[in-house]
């Protein structure tokens, strides 16, 4: 792994890096450069391919249109519609009307007369015969494009129409006959619409939809018939049959109806602009002819039309691909003769140099910065031999003197090992076990836990008439000090029971505030280190079933299994820096209670995943959950709850609970 990524490994990921990254770069700018082309040969093509349909539908539809006004203004028609019963007049206006039939594309023409609304139509599968094929009526909505168009002045309109009477669908082109000013009827022809769109707007280029418009907006022609707004020259077209309800982003409405303004300002021209037609976004050029007031549109998606030859930018990119992978080849062929080789000769020499072979062949000589980085190897070689016999014997002293040390390390570790465990039998010596045993038994248990091997926490405990006086103390400091504070604190809480009287927990409390204070506050010089304690005092009375509580900061809990209640102590410890009001509180002593003392480290122990103290609602629901069990229990569950929450965190300060119960 080491060889695989040495200055060889690292050189070659550099230029690999160097290289993509010069390839990302030129990826952004090709890519930048192919949208551009992309862009201007879309436009190109959108424009020309625009243009070239408006000529492809200018000259068949123009040539229809002219037939059809010839056959508008033919005198044989004018004088048939006149005269609509008369058989010469007929089979004339007729004949001539077959005659135009064979010129026009669709091979088909129509005639309607306005006096008798009968409606007159030829085609190749079946000639006009002399009756009509019909006769229009006003109330048949079939028939509404006929009666609009006769409401108008224009001497034609174009219109998209489905014939239902006939079952024939075409682009109907719609010529008034006049005579004079009195319009008199309708002829013309019509154009398949499905030959329409195959022919003039039907391409099989990929991304590009071609429709026609007219200058309302309404589809005249699209590939999907369901857009195009059938009737619309006598109607007004649907949302969705026309042009601007099938642009879909906002403003593209505003935008195509400027464009088809702009178009038709200039008929041989085409407009451009941009869009969202069918949900997608595109290129649309607009190209208007006045003859037919049609709009020509071309609609084109860069993204899907094949504008650019896709295989040509592959092999490009290949190109690129096998160009950097050459330069990489080179530079990685030079690197390793010219750098890379003589480093790896320069590598051997210092293994053995640290193996312990000084006397080493160094690789020859070079005029380069390699050449220098060798002698300055072997200047630093030579160095090293001197200065590592000089090492070799300092390090033989330093020895030698490092164990003398550790040797009287031992024996002063001894002895205050020695020490601090005298002082530990000692501290245990006060602690009043072999009193609370034979007078309590099962209705007690302890857990003392001291940080170090001595602490500040100690219990005290005095049997006495008709009842007896227990508590906890927590001196301030931990180790060796805190336990010389316990043998001062032990001394001034004996000397205060025997004065207060152990029916008085509150008095015994003060009268040990006052003892410490005049212990350690002697010739009236300030503190300079804590000498507070927290004392929790106990007072119960067999006969009267009472018991009596003061403690100064430290809480009395007892529980009967579904609640647990705490009698506060004072809020100022002993030997604070103001003297503290300390009361008794009086409870009942029921047998169904279980009564707590506890000082201030279980409750403050870190642990937790976020090493947050052990706190008193979580010491209350522990109280709960095991109050009911035997006191023996309770000890060994208030230790396992204690070790799992404070897991792999160190014990901060001494622990000490008492438990009791009178049945």
């Amino acid at each position: 792994m080491a060889r695989v990524f040495g200055l060889r490994g690292k050189s070659v990921l550099a230029l690999l890096a160097t290289c993509v990254f010069v390839l990302l770069m030129a990826s952004v700018a090709g890519w930048q450069a192919v949208a551009s082309v992309r862009s201007h040969l879309g436009t190109a093509f959108t424009r020309n391919f625009t243009l070239l349909n408006r000529e492809r539908i200018l000259a068949p539809v123009t040539r229809e249109l002219a037939l059809s006004l010839r056959l508008g203004r033919s005198e044989a028609i004018r004088l048939w519609l006149l005269d609509e019963n008369d058989p010469e007049k007929k089979a004339r206006a007729l004949h001539e009307a077959e005659s135009f039939r064979q010129d026009f594309s669709n091979k088909s023409y129509f005639i309607v007369s306005a006096l008798s609304n009968h409606y007159y139509f030829g085609d190749a599968k079946s000639p006009q015969t002399t009756a009509p094929r019909y006769t229009a009526e006003a109330s048949d909505p079939t028939d509404a494009w006929f009666f609009n168009t006769m409401k108008t002045d224009a001497v034609f309109n174009i219109n998209v129409d489905p014939d239902v009477k006939l079952e024939v669908t075409k682009i109907w082109f719609n010529v008034l006959v006049r005579d004079g000013e009195r319009k008199i009827g309708l002829s013309g022809t019509g154009l398949d619409l499905s030959d329409f769109v195959r022919d003039f707007i039907g391409t099989k280029e990929p991304g590009v939809t071609p429709l026609i418009v007219d200058v309302n907006g309404a589809v005249q022609a699209h590939p999907d018939s369901r857009h195009i707004a059938f009737n619309s020259a006598t109607s007004t077209a649907a949302s969705d049959k026309s042009l601007f309800g099938l642009l879909s982003g906002a403003g593209d409405a505003e935008v195509a109806r400027t464009a088809l303004e702009a178009a038709a300002r200039r008929p041989g021209e085409a407009e451009l602009f941009e869009a969202s037609l069918h949900g997608k976004k595109q290129m649309l050029a607009v190209a208007f002819i006045p003859e037919l007031k049609w709009h020509v549109l071309t609609a084109v998606d860069l993204d899907a039309a094949e504008v650019l030859d896709e295989n040509l930018l592959i092999w490009i990119a290949a190109a690129v691909v096998i160009l950097l992978a050459a330069v990489m080849a080179g530079f990685v062929f030079a690197l390793n003769r010219l750098m890379l080789s003589p480093l790896v000769r320069l590598t051997q020499s210092a293994r053995e140099m640290a193996a312990g072979n000084y006397s080493l062949a160094l690789p020859p000589a070079r005029n380069d910065e390699i050449g220098e980085l060798t002698a300055a190897f072997g200047a630093m070689a030579g160095k090293v031999r001197h200065h590592t016999g000089e090492l070799e014997d300092m390090v033989r002293e330093r020895t030698r003197a490092l164990v003398d040390a550790n040797r009287e390390m031992s024996v002063a570790h001894k002895k205050i090992s020695d020490s601090i465990s005298y002082a530990s039998l000692i501290q245990r010596a006060i602690l009043p076990d072999r009193e609370l045993a034979g007078a309590l038994g099962d209705n007690h248990v302890v857990l003392w836990r001291p940080r170090d091997v001595v602490g500040g926490d100690f219990y005290v405990y005095r049997k006495v008439d008709n009842g007896c006086l227990l508590g906890v103390v927590d001196c301030a400091g931990h180790g060796v000090p805190g336990a010389f504070m316990t043998m001062l604190a032990r001394a001034a809480i004996d000397q205060a029971i025997d004065e207060a009287g152990a029916a008085d927990p509150a008095g015994i409390l003060a009268r040990t505030d006052h003892a410490m204070r005049a212990m350690l506050h002697a010739g009236g010089h300030q503190r300079d280190i804590a000498t507070m304690m927290d004392a929790g005092l106990v007072h119960i009375d067999f006969g009267t079933r009472r018991l009596t509580f003061a403690g100064a900061k430290i809480a009395l809990y007892w529980s009967d299994g579904q609640t647990v209640e705490t009698v506060k102590g004072a809020r100022r410890s002993l030997g604070d820096r103001q003297p503290g009001q300390y009361g008794n509180e009086t409870l009942d002593l029921l047998p169904a209670r279980t009564f707590y003392l506890t000082t201030d480290g279980f409750l403050d122990q870190a642990g937790g995943e976020k090493g947050f103290g052990f706190g008193n609602v979580r010491f209350v629901d522990m109280l709960r959950q095991h109050a009911n069990r035997p006191l023996s229990e309770q000890g060994d569950a208030f230790a396992s709850t204690l070790a799992a929450y404070q897991g792999s965190h160190q014990q901060r300060d001494d622990i000490t609970i008492i438990c009791f119960r009178f049945a």
